[in-house]
Protein backbone atom coordinates (compact mmCIF):
# COMPACT_ATOMS: atom_id res chain seq x y z
CA UNK A 1 0.00 0.00 0.00
CA UNK A 2 1.45 3.10 -0.85
CA UNK A 3 2.79 5.95 1.81
CA UNK A 4 0.26 7.95 4.06
CA UNK A 5 0.79 10.73 5.93
CA UNK A 6 -0.80 10.46 9.58
CA UNK A 7 1.44 12.67 11.58
CA UNK A 8 3.96 15.79 10.66
CA UNK A 9 6.20 18.05 12.92
CA UNK A 10 7.74 20.57 11.01
CA UNK A 11 9.49 23.57 12.36
CA UNK A 12 9.26 26.40 9.63
CA UNK A 13 10.91 29.54 9.58
CA UNK A 14 8.77 32.06 11.87
CA UNK A 15 6.90 29.39 13.29
CA UNK A 16 4.74 30.40 16.40
CA UNK A 17 2.50 27.21 17.24
CA UNK A 18 1.03 23.99 15.77
CA UNK A 19 -1.97 22.64 16.11
CA UNK A 20 -2.77 18.96 14.92
CA UNK A 21 -6.82 18.86 14.12
CA UNK A 22 -8.33 15.67 13.34
CA UNK A 23 -7.25 15.52 9.72
CA UNK A 24 -5.16 19.03 9.32
CA UNK A 25 -2.07 20.18 11.28
CA UNK A 26 -1.95 23.85 11.22
CA UNK A 27 1.38 25.63 11.05
CA UNK A 28 1.19 29.73 12.52
CA UNK A 29 3.58 31.42 10.56
CA UNK A 30 4.48 34.85 12.27
CA UNK A 31 1.02 35.46 13.47
CA UNK A 32 0.03 36.41 10.06
CA UNK A 33 -0.06 33.49 8.10
CA UNK A 34 -0.94 30.08 8.25
CA UNK A 35 0.06 26.84 6.85
CA UNK A 36 -2.59 24.15 6.31
CA UNK A 37 -1.31 20.31 5.80
CA UNK A 38 -4.00 18.13 5.21
CA UNK A 39 -2.70 14.47 6.33
CA UNK A 40 -4.26 11.33 5.34
CA UNK A 41 -5.75 11.02 8.35
CA UNK A 42 -9.58 10.15 8.57
CA UNK A 43 -11.65 10.48 10.67
CA UNK A 44 -15.52 9.30 11.77
CA UNK A 45 -17.91 9.88 14.63
CA UNK A 46 -15.08 12.58 15.62
CA UNK A 47 -13.03 10.07 16.46
CA UNK A 48 -9.39 9.62 14.48
CA UNK A 49 -9.14 6.04 12.85
CA UNK A 50 -6.32 3.95 13.33
CA UNK A 51 -5.12 4.28 9.73
CA UNK A 52 -4.10 6.38 6.74
CA UNK A 53 -6.12 6.69 3.54
CA UNK A 54 -3.60 7.01 0.80
CA UNK A 55 -3.71 10.21 -1.57
CA UNK A 56 -6.59 11.43 0.99
CA UNK A 57 -5.05 14.41 1.98
CA UNK A 58 -3.99 15.44 -1.84
CA UNK A 59 -7.53 15.02 -2.59
CA UNK A 60 -8.64 16.94 -0.03
CA UNK A 61 -6.40 20.08 -0.34
CA UNK A 62 -6.67 20.13 -4.22
CA UNK A 63 -10.38 19.95 -4.07
CA UNK A 64 -10.33 22.89 -1.28
CA UNK A 65 -8.28 24.97 -4.02
CA UNK A 66 -10.48 23.86 -6.51
CA UNK A 67 -13.78 25.56 -5.03
CA UNK A 68 -11.75 28.60 -3.11
CA UNK A 69 -10.44 29.45 -6.24
CA UNK A 70 -14.12 29.03 -8.11
CA UNK A 71 -15.98 30.76 -5.52
CA UNK A 72 -13.44 33.99 -4.41
CA UNK A 73 -15.76 36.17 -6.79
CA UNK A 74 -18.74 35.57 -4.36
CA UNK A 75 -16.81 35.51 -0.85
CA UNK A 76 -13.59 36.48 0.52
CA UNK A 77 -11.09 33.91 1.68
CA UNK A 78 -8.46 32.97 3.32
CA UNK A 79 -6.16 31.14 0.20
CA UNK A 80 -2.52 32.74 -0.87
CA UNK A 81 -1.21 29.45 -2.46
CA UNK A 82 -0.68 25.92 -2.93
CA UNK A 83 2.61 25.26 -2.66
CA UNK A 84 2.41 21.53 -2.11
CA UNK A 85 -0.05 19.16 -2.68
CA UNK A 86 -0.92 18.83 0.27
CA UNK A 87 -0.75 22.20 1.52
CA UNK A 88 -2.39 25.47 1.54
CA UNK A 89 -1.17 28.71 2.84
CA UNK A 90 -3.40 31.66 3.64
CA UNK A 91 -4.16 34.73 5.95
CA UNK A 92 -4.68 33.99 9.76
CA UNK A 93 -7.80 34.74 10.81
CA UNK A 94 -9.93 34.65 14.46
CA UNK A 95 -12.31 31.95 14.02
CA UNK A 96 -15.92 31.87 14.65
CA UNK A 97 -16.77 29.10 17.43
CA UNK A 98 -19.29 27.88 14.77
CA UNK A 99 -19.99 25.59 11.99
CA UNK A 100 -22.09 26.64 9.14
CA UNK A 101 -24.10 23.69 8.18
CA UNK A 102 -26.56 23.63 4.97
CA UNK A 103 -28.57 21.08 4.07
CA UNK A 104 -30.54 20.77 0.68
CA UNK A 105 -31.76 17.00 1.40
CA UNK A 106 -32.83 14.72 4.45
CA UNK A 107 -30.01 12.61 4.83
CA UNK A 108 -26.86 11.04 7.44
CA UNK A 109 -27.36 12.37 10.78
CA UNK A 110 -30.45 14.64 10.33
CA UNK A 111 -32.28 11.52 9.09
CA UNK A 112 -31.51 9.55 11.74
CA UNK A 113 -32.61 12.11 14.39
CA UNK A 114 -35.70 12.56 12.05
CA UNK A 115 -36.56 9.03 11.98
CA UNK A 116 -36.34 8.73 15.59
CA UNK A 117 -39.17 10.99 16.01
CA UNK A 118 -37.16 14.53 16.09
CA UNK A 119 -39.10 17.24 14.35
CA UNK A 120 -36.90 20.17 15.07
CA UNK A 121 -33.12 20.60 14.49
CA UNK A 122 -31.23 24.23 15.36
CA UNK A 123 -34.34 25.75 15.60
CA UNK A 124 -35.35 24.74 12.09
CA UNK A 125 -38.79 22.92 11.99
CA UNK A 126 -39.59 20.00 10.03
CA UNK A 127 -42.62 18.78 8.57
CA UNK A 128 -43.92 15.14 9.10
CA UNK A 129 -44.16 12.63 6.54
CA UNK A 130 -40.94 13.26 5.03
CA UNK A 131 -38.33 10.54 3.63
CA UNK A 132 -34.95 9.88 3.60
CA UNK A 133 -32.84 11.55 1.14
CA UNK A 134 -35.68 13.72 0.15
CA UNK A 135 -35.09 16.84 -0.77
CA UNK A 136 -35.84 20.13 1.38
CA UNK A 137 -37.99 22.91 -0.84
CA UNK A 138 -35.21 25.57 0.66
CA UNK A 139 -32.05 24.11 1.58
CA UNK A 140 -31.97 24.58 5.71
CA UNK A 141 -28.78 25.65 7.85
CA UNK A 142 -28.13 23.59 10.95
CA UNK A 143 -24.90 25.30 12.52
CA UNK A 144 -22.79 23.49 15.25
CA UNK A 145 -20.98 24.91 18.02
CA UNK A 146 -17.28 24.10 17.27
CA UNK A 147 -15.70 21.98 20.02
CA UNK A 148 -11.64 21.67 20.46
CA UNK A 149 -12.41 18.19 21.55
CA UNK A 150 -14.91 15.56 21.33
CA UNK A 151 -18.70 16.12 19.97
CA UNK A 152 -19.55 19.46 18.16
CA UNK A 153 -23.51 20.01 19.66
CA UNK A 154 -26.41 21.09 17.89
CA UNK A 155 -27.36 25.16 18.27
CA UNK A 156 -29.62 27.01 16.97
CA UNK A 157 -29.04 31.26 15.11
CA UNK A 158 -30.86 32.72 18.52
CA UNK A 159 -29.01 30.78 20.67
CA UNK A 160 -25.56 31.61 18.69
CA UNK A 161 -26.79 35.13 18.71
CA UNK A 162 -28.17 35.36 22.91
CA UNK A 163 -24.86 34.07 23.84
CA UNK A 164 -22.56 36.10 22.34
CA UNK A 165 -20.86 33.29 20.24
CA UNK A 166 -21.24 35.43 17.07
CA UNK A 167 -22.43 38.81 17.00
CA UNK A 168 -26.24 39.61 15.29
CA UNK A 169 -24.28 41.38 11.89
CA UNK A 170 -21.67 38.83 11.66
CA UNK A 171 -24.14 35.53 11.63
CA UNK A 172 -25.64 37.18 9.10
CA UNK A 173 -23.09 37.40 7.01
CA UNK A 174 -21.88 34.36 7.56
CA UNK A 175 -25.72 33.15 6.51
CA UNK A 176 -25.85 34.95 3.36
CA UNK A 177 -22.24 33.42 2.33
CA UNK A 178 -23.21 30.07 3.59
CA UNK A 179 -26.25 30.42 1.10
CA UNK A 180 -24.27 31.51 -2.10
CA UNK A 181 -21.59 28.93 -0.99
CA UNK A 182 -24.15 26.21 -1.24
CA UNK A 183 -25.94 27.86 -4.83
CA UNK A 184 -22.74 27.88 -6.21
CA UNK A 185 -21.43 24.95 -4.97
CA UNK A 186 -24.77 22.98 -6.35
CA UNK A 187 -24.16 24.62 -9.41
CA UNK A 188 -20.76 23.09 -10.39
CA UNK A 189 -21.80 19.46 -8.90
CA UNK A 190 -24.95 19.79 -11.53
CA UNK A 191 -22.21 20.46 -14.44
CA UNK A 192 -20.49 16.98 -13.34
CA UNK A 193 -23.66 15.08 -12.95
CA UNK A 194 -23.75 15.26 -9.25
CA UNK A 195 -25.91 16.74 -6.23
CA UNK A 196 -24.23 18.47 -3.42
CA UNK A 197 -26.82 17.39 -0.99
CA UNK A 198 -25.28 18.85 2.05
CA UNK A 199 -21.86 20.35 3.61
CA UNK A 200 -20.36 22.64 6.04
CA UNK A 201 -18.29 25.71 5.74
CA UNK A 202 -16.08 27.57 8.70
CA UNK A 203 -15.29 31.38 8.49
CA UNK A 204 -13.06 33.83 10.84
CA UNK A 205 -12.33 37.64 11.08
CA UNK A 206 -9.87 39.52 9.30
CA UNK A 207 -8.94 43.34 9.87
CA UNK A 208 -12.84 43.23 10.99
CA UNK A 209 -13.94 41.41 7.25
CA UNK A 210 -15.74 38.14 7.93
CA UNK A 211 -13.52 35.40 5.65
CA UNK A 212 -14.17 31.99 4.46
CA UNK A 213 -11.34 29.61 6.19
CA UNK A 214 -10.05 26.12 6.70
CA UNK A 215 -11.68 23.56 3.18
CA UNK A 216 -14.83 23.37 1.28
CA UNK A 217 -16.67 21.27 -0.76
CA UNK A 218 -14.65 18.10 -0.07
CA UNK A 219 -16.04 14.76 0.79
CA UNK A 220 -14.77 15.08 4.53
CA UNK A 221 -16.99 18.42 4.71
CA UNK A 222 -20.17 17.16 2.10
CA UNK A 223 -21.98 14.53 0.48
CA UNK A 224 -22.74 14.24 -3.16
CA UNK A 225 -24.94 11.48 -4.82
CA UNK A 226 -25.61 10.67 -8.47
CA UNK A 227 -27.91 12.91 -10.13
CA UNK A 228 -28.66 9.93 -12.48
CA UNK A 229 -30.84 7.60 -11.13
CA UNK A 230 -31.73 9.84 -7.94
CA UNK A 231 -34.93 9.98 -8.33
CA UNK A 232 -35.88 6.41 -9.09
CA UNK A 233 -33.95 5.17 -6.40
CA UNK A 234 -35.93 8.13 -3.94
CA UNK A 235 -38.94 6.83 -5.04
CA UNK A 236 -38.29 3.04 -4.32
CA UNK A 237 -36.73 4.02 -1.03
CA UNK A 238 -33.20 3.04 -2.22
CA UNK A 239 -29.81 3.79 -0.99
CA UNK A 240 -28.82 6.68 -3.02
CA UNK A 241 -25.45 6.39 -5.10
CA UNK A 242 -23.25 8.60 -3.37
CA UNK A 243 -19.13 9.77 -3.14
CA UNK A 244 -18.95 11.52 0.40
CA UNK A 245 -17.40 10.06 3.58
CA UNK A 246 -20.36 8.36 4.81
CA UNK A 247 -19.56 4.92 2.80
CA UNK A 248 -16.87 5.12 6.23
CA UNK A 249 -19.86 6.17 8.56
CA UNK A 250 -21.97 2.94 7.12
CA UNK A 251 -18.89 0.78 7.36
CA UNK A 252 -18.50 1.65 10.99
CA UNK A 253 -21.72 1.22 11.33
CA UNK A 254 -22.24 -2.10 10.51
CA UNK A 255 -19.14 -3.15 12.07
CA UNK A 256 -20.77 -1.91 15.60
CA UNK A 257 -18.78 1.04 15.82
CA UNK A 258 -20.35 4.45 16.14
CA UNK A 259 -17.39 6.47 18.64
CA UNK A 260 -19.23 5.28 21.77
CA UNK A 261 -17.85 4.39 24.66
CA UNK A 262 -16.15 0.91 24.98
CA UNK A 263 -16.92 0.38 21.33
CA UNK A 264 -13.79 -0.82 19.00
CA UNK A 265 -12.92 0.54 15.65
CA UNK A 266 -13.05 -2.67 13.17
CA UNK A 267 -9.99 -3.73 11.26
CA UNK A 268 -8.89 -1.88 8.69
CA UNK A 269 -7.00 -3.55 6.24
CA UNK A 270 -4.76 -2.78 3.27
CA UNK A 271 -7.36 -3.80 1.11
CA UNK A 272 -10.25 -1.35 2.79
CA UNK A 273 -8.10 1.51 3.13
CA UNK A 274 -7.42 1.24 -1.15
CA UNK A 275 -10.94 0.82 -1.36
CA UNK A 276 -11.27 4.06 0.69
CA UNK A 277 -9.08 5.65 -1.31
CA UNK A 278 -10.24 4.42 -4.40
CA UNK A 279 -13.38 6.37 -3.83
CA UNK A 280 -12.06 9.56 -2.93
CA UNK A 281 -9.85 9.82 -6.25
CA UNK A 282 -13.33 8.94 -7.53
CA UNK A 283 -14.95 12.18 -6.16
CA UNK A 284 -11.99 14.21 -7.22
CA UNK A 285 -12.48 13.17 -10.82
CA UNK A 286 -16.39 13.94 -10.74
CA UNK A 287 -16.36 17.26 -8.91
CA UNK A 288 -13.26 18.71 -10.26
CA UNK A 289 -13.38 17.39 -14.18
CA UNK A 290 -9.58 16.41 -14.29
CA UNK A 291 -7.66 13.04 -13.98
CA UNK A 292 -6.22 13.04 -10.58
CA UNK A 293 -2.23 12.45 -10.83
CA UNK A 294 -0.59 11.04 -7.71
CA UNK A 295 2.17 12.91 -6.07
CA UNK A 296 5.07 11.26 -5.24
CA UNK A 297 5.06 9.26 -1.84
CA UNK A 298 8.41 8.29 -1.11
CA UNK A 299 9.09 11.16 1.29
CA UNK A 300 5.97 13.09 1.85
CA UNK A 301 7.39 15.07 4.93
CA UNK A 302 10.74 15.94 2.83
CA UNK A 303 8.66 16.89 -0.35
CA UNK A 304 6.76 18.83 2.05
CA UNK A 305 8.64 20.60 3.65
CA UNK A 306 11.05 21.80 1.00
CA UNK A 307 8.07 23.43 -1.04
CA UNK A 308 6.61 25.06 2.18
CA UNK A 309 10.20 26.51 3.10
CA UNK A 310 10.75 27.57 -0.49
CA UNK A 311 7.00 29.11 -0.64
CA UNK A 312 7.75 31.01 2.66
CA UNK A 313 11.44 32.14 1.66
CA UNK A 314 9.76 33.68 -1.63
CA UNK A 315 7.07 35.71 0.30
Amino acid sequence: MANTLVHTDFNFKGQKSVYHGKVRDVYDINDDILVMVATDRISAFDVILPKGIPFKGQVLNQIAATFLDATSDIVPNWKLATPDPMVTVGLKCEGFRVEMIIRGYLTGSAWREYAAGCREICGVALPDGMKENQRFDTPIITPTTKADAGHDENISREEIIAQGIVSKEDYETMERYTRALFERGSQMAADKGLILVDTKYEFGKRNGKVILIDEIHTPDSSRYFYAEGYQERFEKGEAQKQLSKEFVRQWLIENGFMGKAGEKVPEMTDEYCTSVSDRYIELYEHIVGEKFNKATVENINERIEKNVTAYLASR
